[in-house]
């Protein structure tokens, strides 16, 4: 059984291309340059669509 839905790892991907082309921001407004927040933003987006990802770590 998969742990991300297709759906979650399309979304992760968009973003990912959207930072390497310099155009993905975060929530406050700032250019995003780290691999790592891009991920989290693509999983962020997918989970507010209700694709399968797992919850957030506390």
């Amino acid at each position: 059984m998969a742990k991300y839905s297709d759906k979650a790892g399309e979304k992760v991907g968009e973003t990912i291309h959207e930072m390497k082309e310099g155009k993905l921001k975060s929530g406050s407004g700032k250019k995003v340059t780290s691999k790592k927040q891009a991920v989290a933003i693509g999983l962020s987006e997918a989970r507010k669509e209700g694709a399968k990802v797992p919850k957030k770590k506390k």
